[in-house]
């Protein structure tokens, strides 16, 4: 057993990564507010975007463009969104890991990776895929600025015929307690049958394929950027959780060093009495 002096450095070591986790987890409660919020607002122009598309694209059933066009083959690039940092659980994990399914299944083609993120630049390093665009360090607030260049390396593969489709995989913010490893087609636009229709009938001036070639990139961009807003308020919300995980563990982890110590301290006291109660017995003899 360790000693009492042992137990004592260990409850004070753990106390203090406590503190750190408390603050971390403060620090991130503060966070995922305001990234709650700006995922919030973005959403009502992302839904009402997709729904424009899908009314042009309908439409407009003789336009050949590549990002309208069904893909011709089975070569996918992966727009692969995660965080900078740690600490946040299984976040990262777990988009990475419904990518790298996606490419077991698939492992004759090439995959090119276009990483958001210094998580998924590193593991893509690390399992030699052929990365053709990075960007690291958004912070806390990405601006859709920040993402372009990717993004456009991205579409640039697709106009190219280089790949015939563009998927994003990235973590969807549901609630505090809920974030979802999500990978869908970006590229070419997929029309789902749920989308509500318009509300009303549109005149569109100037022609449908003239608008379609001058929208389509920035609703790529637009839906880009959603996954970046998603990712990062998910982000704040699993490094809360953790954190408050960790500092409950850490709480409990020096409740069970205190048991401890008190044991230990009481069997040093008993064993001093019995060894003077012995002595003096001894003198007594």
């Amino acid at each position: 057993m360790a000693s009492l002096r042992d137990l004592r450095r260990r409850i004070k070591s753990v106390t203090s990564t406590e503190k750190i986790t408390k603050a971390m987890e403060l620090v991130a409660a503060a966070k995922v507010r305001r990234a709650q919020d700006r995922v919030l607002r973005a959403r009502p122009y992302a839904e009402h975007l997709e729904q424009v598309i899908v009314d042009m694209i309908r439409r407009s059933q003789n336009l050949k463009h590549p990002y309208v066009t069904e893909p011709a083959g089975p070569r996918k690039l992966v727009i692969l969104v995660t965080t900078d940092r740690g600490l946040c659980g299984a976040l990262n994990s777990n988009t990475m890991r419904i990518v790298l399914q996606e490419m077991r299944e698939h492992q004759e083609l090439p995959w090119p990776v276009v990483a958001i993120g210094k998580k998924g630049r590193d593991m893509m390093h690390r399992l030699d895929r052929n990365v053709v665009a990075e960007v690291t360090g958004l912070g806390d607030r990405p601006h859709v600025t920040d993402i372009l260049p990717a993004v456009h390396a991205a579409m640039e593969e697709l106009e190219e015929g280089r790949v015939d489709e563009i998927d994003i995989a990235y973590a969807k913010f549901v609630s505090l307690g809920r974030q979802v490893a999500t990978m869908k087609r970006l590229l070419p636009v997929d029309l789902p049958e749920d989308v509500e229709p318009l509300p009303s009938d549109f005149d569109y001036e100037p022609e449908l394929e003239m608008l379609l070639e001058e929208i389509l990139p920035r609703y790529a961009e637009a839906m880009a950027y959603q996954a970046v807003l998603e990712n990062a308020a998910s982000e704040q919300a699993a490094k809360m959780l953790a954190m408050r995980n960790a500092s409950e563990n850490a709480n409990d982890l020096i409740k069970s060093l205190t048991l401890t110590a008190n044991k230990v301290r009481q069997a040093n006291i008993t064993r001093e009495l019995m060894d003077i109660v012995g002595g003096a017995a001894a003198l007594e003899q």
